[in-house]
């Protein structure tokens, strides 16, 4: 019988470097990789840490995105 201490593994926060996470958001921007596919790629722990990096660092205007449009 396992010990449930031995089954849980504790998720450790990574450091990127800048220029990874310049990389990963230019590939985004360009359409290469979907957030989902950079996590997948790159083995990054969530797509949250990606969005910061697009809002930080990206060229993107998440603030446009995210307006309603005028559509009738």
């Amino acid at each position: 019988m396992q010990n449930k201490e031995n089954e849980y593994v504790k998720r450790t926060q990574k450091d990127y470097t800048l220029a990874f996470k310049l990389q990963v958001v230019s590939e985004i921007e360009r359409g290469e990789l979907s957030c989902r596919g950079a996590t997948n790629k790159y083995g990054i722990q969530g797509r949250a840490t990606i969005t910061n990096w697009l809002r930080k660092y990206g060229k993107f205007d998440m603030v446009k995105l995210k307006q309603p449009s005028n559509m009738p």
